[in-house]
């Protein structure tokens, strides 16, 4: 098994686990830009909880890695252009962006963090999980399997060739910017499906019970739409929340599940099981405060979701006593840790 320090001082080993960025959102939700795809150094310096100047530095010294992860510095017309494609508002002559591939590598170097450090373990548990599960061989005319892997490879041409394109091709052209983000939203919805498809193969192949850890979320995110919901009002009665109602339908008035706590107090929850490289913005969280307070004048209001949340709505959610149960808080909900206010 890879331990911790290999992976701190060798750059092989952390070119070839790159492509596990998922594991960021496992440790802690992490906001991105309104482009949807980078972060500043100050928002990275935030989730590691470390200062500005350790990011700086680890920069410096570790520069040419991390833009071989994808690190970039705008400046002069490619920044102004950055910001009226993004809806950014700054007046900074400079910005460093960090995609979560860098944002992955900057947890691989830095020492000095406790979210750094379990990014690592968690990552090494996963690539332990990997290497030494079984692997079943299946028959040669398995066409569901064959199926799988034609849509991991469309999936993985259109997420490292075609959108990147896209982008590149948004932020150098004004005249065709408009068709161009069309198209790209339309190449994104393709991704998407096929990713969900492919996670719903998983999901039938995969056995039911003795699952591990590792799989949990992979499981939730194979689920339509009413059993993450039936899941979620499971974990519920789990935790002695009683008058457990799951909604559905479209008379649910913006509300899915609606129980009881021990205590006798009205908990209503909002189901959302998007992909993980998706976020819940704030204008979600709005929508479901005035159904939570004004329509069912709730005492405990929830927030479930299969990814993370956007800064402003985190901010929201908490000025307004809503929980958000973001992908992390929800594994951990999954796998036995009660939630703090229902208990």
């Amino acid at each position: 098994m890879i331990n911790e320090t290999a992976l701190l001082e060798s750059q092989t080993l952390r070119g070839s686990v790159l492509d596990r960025t998922d594991v960021l959102d496992r440790v802690k939700a992490l906001s991105l830009l309104p482009d949807g795809m980078h972060v500043t150094t100050a928002m990275v310096a935030s989730y590691f909880d470390v200062g500005l100047e350790a990011i700086k530095s680890l920069v410096k010294d570790h520069r040419t890695e991390l833009e071989a992860s994808g690190y970039r510095l705008l400046t002069g017309e490619e920044l102004r252009s950055f910001k009226n494609l993004s809806g950014i508002q700054s007046r900074t002559r400079s910005l460093a962006l960090f995609p979560r591939r860098a944002v992955l590598n900057i947890a691989m170097l830095l020492r000095d963090s406790d979210v750094a450090r379990q990014v690592r373990v968690y990552l090494l548990d996963m690539e332990y999980l990997a290497r030494t599960q079984p692997v079943e061989n299946s028959a040669p005319a398995d066409t569901d399997s064959l199926d799988a892997r034609i849509d991991q490879r469309i999936t993985h041409i259109l997420g490292r060739t075609v959108v990147p394109l896209f982008n590149a091709l948004i932020e150098t052209s004004g005249e065709h910017r408009r068709e161009l983000t069309a198209l790209r939203a339309g190449v994104q919805r393709i991704e998407k499906r096929l990713q969900q498809h492919h996670t719903r193969l998983q999901r039938l192949e995969a056995p039911r019970e003795g699952r591990p850890l590792a799989g949990v979320m992979a499981a939730m995110d194979a689920m339509n739409g009413r059993e993450f919901e039936e899941h979620v009002a499971e974990l519920l009665r789990r935790d002695g929340c009683t008058n457990v109602v799951v909604q559905g339908g479209g008379r649910d008035r913006g509300i899915d599940i609606t129980a009881l706590t021990t205590e006798g107090r009205r908990i209503v929850v909002q189901c959302k099981r998007f992909a993980p490289h998706l976020s819940i913005t704030s204008p979600e969280i709005q929508k479901f405060l005035g159904a939570a307070k004004v329509l069912h004048d709730s005492e405990v209001a929830l927030f479930v979701a299969t990814c993370p949340f956007t800064r402003d709505a985190l901010n929201i959610a908490a000025q307004s006593g809503i929980t958000a149960v973001h992908r992390g808080l929800l594994e951990a909900w999954s796998a036995g840790k009660a939630l703090t206010v229902l208990e």
